[in-house]
Parts: structure tokens; sequence; C-alpha cells
């Protein structure tokens, strides 16, 4: 009773003092639990201040009560010093903002909260940009960058964060602020002066000078030959000493042009040997991964490791030369320059996915932070690197290193095992003789990430117990009261405490999809999620889908990852005490668009729209569902009984009073339209142009092609558009016999029984060889048949052969018709990938078809935002709008006058109709209208 009075006066006092949000709900905590490391924390309670005065007066609040503090950026700390059981201080939600850029200077002032990549977008106009990159870059935050002193792949070129920050301004525990500067004693609190003069000799000789030195307390940066220089001192404080609410940064020049020098070595450790030898070249980058954390053939030169460094220069031949000299001063058994801006990219994600992809070993095994970014000098890294494999054969653990070689910091995901007691104890134990052995090569245990819960335990080794009792003096100047952030840094928790799998089931959980890459146990596939927040960005990546609602609300209950600790928690049971019946879940879930975008764009290959569906299939299981799974969740059905009274729906559906009464009953917002159903369908257009009981064949120059719900009963112009085009390419076009159906609407709704039973269903009337090639014409249905099909029916043969069957129009002509030539077109394009055929089946075909059919123009990324049944139910209305208006309304609208509108999936060209006023059309159509001759090529404007 005493414990929820002082909670409630907690929350009163803060909801007094403070403008921002204050959130003690479900919810909130849940979210803040777990960073990206192996830890986790129950927070009391989340709070997003508006400014740095609400900074302030939320840490008076919390000394007055008692309450430990955390600051959060954006969540991605590996070693848990993002996790704590007080007050978490969301800094990313209102102190986002660039308050001064000025280019003469180089300078820029920031909050906290901003984005690292939003911070070089504002100074790439003026030919800056911020030397510290870490692969998060694109959610990463200046906050947290500080607090962990961040460092990145350019490192060699320009340092540290600690290096680019020239002033802070701090809040303490109790909400006084100080400012720190370099050079200057003024704002240091009371006693640290007297604290560094007292220990001069110990601080001169105690730390190890390299480059990548972060562990620990910067306490050499205040040494009188040094500065002193606050600023820095404080960087790499984890959010121990106070929190930053503003920061005054250095920015660089950024060059021109860049070339990436790809350089390939028999092994990693010659990769990490060679590495200081191209460094008197000046590069922007050196950095190393080994071939086993290459998932795919990725246009690398031959080797089994390789440097990526990239040089600058102000033209693209200066950036080129540049390389070229490296590669040809570089010991490489092959090479290659890349100066094309996109094969960069390409080859940057590679490395920049790795924080992700290294989760996972080579068999699917799962791989865990921990020993993620120790370093050692540079010259020391490929004897290290020897013996840390060692190391790991002798613990029988495995790990896939790469990192910043040319400041001999690697990064290394490591297959222990955290679930139990005897894998724990290992883990221990590898920690502690691996710490020792960076000591011995004359290392430290952190060279990016800080110490956090992690290492933190472990410094006395690296800097003996004297200097670590330093630390502790000087943490509890700062902070005389313990409540920034205890338990980080000085008086650390122990290393194997506060595990986060030690709260999930020990036992698989009853689930209904086969979950076949995780071992068909549900905890493990939302063990997955590792927190490294690719889904936080607000900007994707090229082409790429994920996170839709995240970008739409901003909110990380929206995101892949907060879907995932909700799910995580709802496991747990201690934070999320309902179960499969939580409605703090259900409501994260909903705005999900089930756009499968995590299952390719996030580097652990999270499948959010999968775990949805299991979700919704328990939840309401036994229970009245919503009214749109019982309408546009069996879509299928009401379409068939639909089909002979299409005229009079369709006359029904343009009466204003009757269409208002039909959404209202059905779940559907007002603010769509009802779509048209087909006159006649695609199947019975087909059945009066073959003829009923077709044998069908095993040939060759036979085809099925499948009539999905939407192709059949809303579209069957697309239909007859694939035939024609099949049959130009010398094909019979077949359809199976009878009804089928894949299931999609079931699945994306939750009910997976009935799901099952249609899917059976489909494989019983199919009626021919499930082996034979099958053209699915909607993207979310191909992905369907390929994907959920065999993870629901895992025991059914046939299930994983006609998955293995499916293709799209494009990939079959590709595969089967490789020398047709499509008819040319030469006209420009826009539209949409869908995401489901971005996610599961991938565009490589479709985007040579186009090229071959002279179709020019790229499509954009990204969601739709009408995601089949999504954008009709009743409030979802503005998120729909939202993602639409993300990529694709923009690329419409900018259109030139003429270009054709593509959209193969039937709810991207059912958005783009009802909130563009734009007929988008299928590439059959397409490629059908040109085979009648450029006269037959109308515009799809």
């Amino acid at each position: 009773m005493a414990e929820r009075q002082d909670r409630t006066a907690l929350v009163r006092a803060l909801g007094s003092a403070v403008r921002g949000e204050v959130e003690f709900g479900t919810t909130a905590r849940a979210l803040m639990t777990m960073d990206a490391s192996n830890y986790r924390r129950v927070p009391l309670g989340v709070v997003a201040p508006r400014d740095a005065d609400d900074v302030a007066a939320a840490l008076a609040v919390c000394r007055a009560h008692a309450v430990p503090v955390v600051p959060r950026g954006g969540g991605t700390s590996i070693a848990g010093q993002a996790t704590g059981t007080g007050v978490v201080l969301d800094l990313t939600r209102h102190l986002g903002k660039i308050v001064e850029l000025d280019a003469a200077s180089r300078t820029a002032v920031v909050q906290p909260g901003v984005v690292l990549d939003d911070l070089c977008a504002a100074a790439a106009p003026h030919g800056l940009t911020f030397g510290p990159d870490p692969s998060t870059h694109s959610r990463c935050t200046l906050g947290g960058m500080i607090g962990n002193n961040a460092c990145g792949s350019h490192s060699v070129a320009w340092g540290t964060t600690a290096d680019n920050v020239h002033a802070l301004t701090v809040a303490r525990y109790g909400g006084e602020t100080l400012r720190l500067d370099r050079g200057r004693w003024d704002g240091a609190p009371a006693g640290l002066r007297e604290l560094v003069g007292s220990h001069l000799a110990l601080l001169r000789t105690g730390f190890p000078e390299l480059p990548r030195r972060i562990s620990g307390y910067a306490l050499d940066a205040l040494l009188p030959e040094r500065g002193p220089d606050l600023a820095r001192a404080f960087c790499g404080s984890e959010g121990t000493l106070g929190v930053m609410t503003e920061a005054t940064v250095r920015l660089v020049e950024a060059p021109g042009s860049r070339a990436l020098a790809v350089l390939g070595y028999a092994d990693e450790a010659a990769a990490a040997e060679a590495a200081p030898g191209l460094l008197p070249y000046r590069p922007l980058t050196v950095e190393g991964m080994a071939a086993d954390l290459v998932r795919e053939p990725a246009g690398l030169p031959r080797g089994g490791a390789w440097l990526f460094v990239e040089t600058g220069g102000d033209t693209p031949a200066e950036a080129r030369a540049h390389a070229e000299r490296i590669l040809r001063a570089a010991d490489a058994v092959d090479g290659d320059v890349v100066t094309d801006p996109a094969g960069q990219r390409a080859l940057w994600r590679i490395r920049e996915d790795a924080s992700g992809t290294a989760t996972r070993m080579p068999d699917g095994s799962e791989a865990w932070p921990g020993w993620e970014d120790c370093a050692v000098p540079p010259a020391r890294l490929g004897p290290y690197l020897r013996d840390f494999r060692a190391l790991l054969t002798a613990h029988g653990l495995r790990g896939t290193p790469y990192g910043h070689f040319g400041d001999g910091c690697i990064h290394v995901r490591i297959d222990f095992d955290l679930l139990s007691g005897d894998g724990l104890a290992r883990f221990r134990r590898f920690s502690e003789e691996l710490a020792a052995l960076v000591v011995a090569h004359g290392g430290s245990l952190s060279g990016e990430h800080g110490d956090g819960q992690a290492r933190a335990e472990l410094l006395p080794r690296m800097y003996g117990d004297e200097l670590v009792t330093l630390f502790g003096r000087f943490k509890d100047l700062w902070d005389p009261d313990g409540g920034m952030n205890p338990g980080i840094l000085a008086r650390p928790a122990r290393l194997d405490e506060n595990i986060r799998f030690d709260v999930l089931p020990k036992r698989p959980v009853d689930v209904t999809f086969g979950y076949p890459h995780d071992g068909g146990d549900f905890t493990a596939a939302v063990r997955r999620c590792v927190g490294v927040a690719k889904c936080r960005t607000a900007h994707p990546a090229g082409t790429d889908v994920m996170c839709p609602s995240f970008r739409a609300t901003g909110e990380e209950a929206h995101s892949t990852r907060g879907r995932a600790r909700l799910l995580h928690e709802m496991l747990a049971g201690e934070v999320v005490t309902d179960g499969w019946r939580s409605q703090e879940v259900r409501d994260a879930l909903d705005l999900c668009l089930s756009c499968k975008g995590c299952r390719s764009d996030c580097p652990v290959g999270v499948d959010m729209a999968t775990y949805k569906a299991e979700f919704l299939h328990h939840h309401y299981r036994g229970r009245l569902r919503p009214a749109t799974h019982y309408v546009m969740g069996r879509l299928p059905q009401w379409l068939r009984l639909a089909a002979p009274v299409a005229p009079v729906l369709n006359a029904l559906a343009r009466i204003r009073p009757f269409a208002s009464l039909a959404k209202r009953l059905a779940g559907i917002t007002a603010e769509r339209t009802i779509p048209v159903l087909a006159g006649e369908t695609f199947t019975r257009w087909a059945r009066k142009r073959r003829g009923r009981g077709t044998v069908i064949l095993s040939s060759d120059q036979v085809v099925t092609v499948w009539p999905d719900t939407f192709t059949n009963h809303l579209s069957p112009e697309v239909g007859k558009a694939a035939v024609r085009v099949l049959e130009a390419a010398g094909r019979t076009a077949l359809y199976p016999e009878r009804g089928v159906c894949c299931g999609l609407t079931y699945v994306s709704t939750g009910q997976l029984d009935k799901a099952r039973t249609v899917m059976r269903r489909t494989l019983n009337r199919m009626g021919f060889s499930l082996g034979d090639p099958l053209v699915v014409l909607e993207p979310s249905c191909a992905a369907t048949l390929r994907t959920d099909l065999p993870e629901l029916l895992p025991d059914d043969p046939r299930a994983a052969e006609l998955a293995g069957s499916v293709r799209t129009l494009a990939q079959y002509l590709e595969e089967y018709a490789p020398d047709w030539q499509p008819p040319r077109l030469d006209r420009r394009v826009v539209g949409q990938t869908h995401c489901h055929q971005h996610a599961v089946l991938g565009d490589a075909a479709e985007r040579r078809l186009r090229e071959r059919a002279g179709l020019e123009g790229e499509l954009s990324g990204g969601c739709c935002g009408l995601a089949g049944n999504f954008g009709f139910e009743r409030g979802h209305w503005d998120v729909s709008v939202a993602c639409a208006e993300e990529q694709l309304l923009p690329s419409v609208r900018g259109a030139d006058p003429g270009t054709d509108i593509l959209a193969d999936g039937f709810s991207c060209r059912t958005q783009l109709a009802q909130l563009a006023g734009v007929r988008a059309r299928h590439l059959a159509e397409l490629l059908a209208e040109g085979l009648d001759g450029p006269a037959a090529h109308p515009s799809g404007n």
C-alpha cells in the first residue's frame, strides 16, 4: 500500500512540474524495459520532457522522491545503459531540434534527441557533416552518442564523438544546470578540481593510449596539459553524471566525392594486419568483415575477409585516384574500386546491417552482444584476433568478428547460451578471460559503445582498483545522491544479472504458425528483436518498407521493435499480465499494416505480420471479433456470394445512405469508397473462353494462372491481360478447375483456423502437379502462398511444394520464356513496388522486364497505406493516408504528363484511385496494350 501511495505521489508531482508526457501505464513501461543489449530492467514510468526546463523539473522531482533517472535516446545501446528501474527520460519525443547551425564556424547547437542523420542532412547543403557515424546513424541520437562516446566507421579520419564536442549544457540530479566548456573549470561540481589535482600521477599513467579507449570515465581529459576539458570528460559517462540538454558540436568538411576500395584477404587476421599500413594514406574508413558475416553473394572481390577503405576528393576522379593508390599499395588477394554511389551504398549496407545479421549464425542459431566492441592498438589487432578465435574455440563458442579495423575496434556477436544456468556460468567465465586477453594486448574493454552493465564489473582488470575507486569518487561529486543511472559504470551491477531472457517461458508456447526459422518456438521468434531499431528510421533507405506505421505516428509502440518488446513482456507476464488477451499488445498491433517489410528489411528478420496474425488468433479465440474481421476478413466468401448480383450491389453502393449504412455495419471507415465489383469474374471469362474440363498437361508450354480473389472479382482485366501476355510468349494459360483461395484475408485478421481450412481445401482442389509453375498476379496472394501456406501447414508436404511453384508474371517469363521479347513501350512510369513483393518475392525480375520493355523510371518504396483490410478499417484512415503521402502520392503528383502509373497490387491501385484520382495499372496491362502496337498505349494517368 505504501509503495502504491509513493508511486501515486510521484506521478502527481511529475504531472504538476512537467509539461511533457508523464506515462506510468503498462505500455510505456513495457516499451522501455530493454535497449539493444542482453539486459532488462523494468522502470517505474516514462517522462517525455518538452524542453530543458522540463528535464530540470523532472530531475528535481525524482530527487525529492529518491527515484533514480535513466536518460534515453534511440535505445540502441548494446551494453544495458539505457535501461533502469526508476524514471526513464525519453529525450527523443520533443527534444530533437537543431537549435543553430553555423557554417562559418563549422559548429551546430543541438538538443539531445536530434537524430544523427538529421544533423548530417542539415549540414550537407553547406558541404559539412558530423564526423562520427555509428551504423545506427538513421536512428541514434546525439545525446546517446555523447553518452556513449560513439564513433563509427569514419573515426580514423574524424575521431570519436568526444573529439567533436565543444561545449555541453547538462542538468544534474536535482535540476541544477551546468555549462561545460573546454579549457575552463567553470561549471565543474565542487571538489572536482581538487580531486584531479591530488591524483595527477595516476591520471597520467593509468590510461592506455589507443584511439578507441572508451571504457571508464575520461578523467585524463581534466589534466592541466589537456585543458581541462569538462565536456570531453562528460562524454562517455553513460547517463551516470547528468542529462545533456544542449550540445555545441564540431562539423567537418564532407568530401565532394567518395570512392570505395574493397580489398580481399585470406582471412580476418590477414585483413587486420594489413589495416594499419593503410592509415598513412589518410583514408576516411578502414572497416573489416569476414566471410562468415556475408549471407549471400554481394559482389565482393575474392577473399575470406575484406577491408572497406573509403576515400574522399573534391572530384570523382580525385576520390577514385586516391582509392586506386590504396588498392595498389595494399597486399590484398583481390580488390576493386567502387565509385558508383548505388554500388557503394549496397556494400555499406552489408556492413551496417552486421549489428543485426550477426545475431544469427549461418545455421540460424542465436548470437548475442556482450563483447561487442572491445579495442586494441591497431598494430596488435591481427594477433589479438587469432587469440580471440582460440579463446572462442576453447569455450566451444562461435562469433563473427567485424568492425573498425583501422582503429583496432572489433564488433562481435557470440552464440552464448543465456537461457540456462550453465550457459550463464560459461558467459561469465569467457567474459573474465576475454577481459584479461584484451588487457594483455594493451586494449580497452569498450572501444565504442560504453561499458554499461556488460563490462563495467570488469573495469578493475583494465584500470586497477585505485583508478576504479577514483571513478566512483568522480561519480559521487557529480551525483552525490546516486540517482543518475545507478548500477552503470561506477559500482556496477554484475554482468550476469538482469538478463532479459530470464523472465521468458522455459517451454515452447502453443502456437499455430510453424516458425520454421525458430525451431517452431514463438518465444525464440520474439527473441529475434535485439533492439537495433532499424524500424525507427524516419526516412527509409531506397526501396525499404519497414516500418510505415512508426513513420506515420513517430511512436515507439508502433515500431516493429516496440511491438516486439510488448510481445516479450506479454510472454514474461510481469508488466503485461493479461497474456494473449492483452489490450496493450492489441492496441500496438492495431496499426501494424502487416506489410511484411520487417521480414526483409529488419536485419534479423523479425516478421511482425506473422506475429500479429498469431496474436489476433489467440486474442479473439472464443470471443466476438471486430465487424471488419467478419466482412473484410472473410472477403473471398462474400465476393463469391455477391458475384451473381454484382450489378445490383454496385448500384446500391452508389446510393449514399445505403453505402453509409453498409460501411457503418461493416466497420469500414466513412472516408472510403466501396470498390466496384466486376460484372464478369475472371474465372467466368476464362471458362467461356476455353471451355470447362480442360486437361492440364505437364508441359513447358502450359502455365497455370492463379485466379486470386482480387483479380477474379475486382480487377479481372489484370487476369485477361496476363493471359494475353503469356499467349504472346507462346504459353497456354490454364486455371484451377474449382474455386481456390490462398487464405490471405483470414491470415491478416488472425482467423487462422479458417485460414488452414481454406488452404487445405485449396490443396485438395488443385488437381494438377503442384511442382508446375504457378503464376500469381496479386503480390499479396503470392506472398501468402510462398510463406504463410507452408508455415501454417508445416506437416503437409503439398504446401511446401505449392509454395515453391509460385512465380510472379515477370519471374515466370524470365525463367520459362527467356527468349521472348516484350513489346517496346518506351514510356516513363511511376508507382510503387508492392510491399509484400518487396519483402517476400523480390522485384528484380520486374525491374529487368520493365527495362526490356522500355519502361523508364524507379518505383517508390514504402507502403501504399491501404494494405488490404487495414486502410478500410475504422480508425485507420489518418495512418493510411500518411503512409501514402510518404512516397507514393508525391511521386505520382510529381510525374510528367503522360507518365503511366504502375502498381501490381490491388490495394495500391485502389489507394491511388481513392486518394489521387488516378488509374494505376498492373504491369501485365501495360504489356498487353503494347502487343497491339503504339496506338493502343493510352496513358494510365
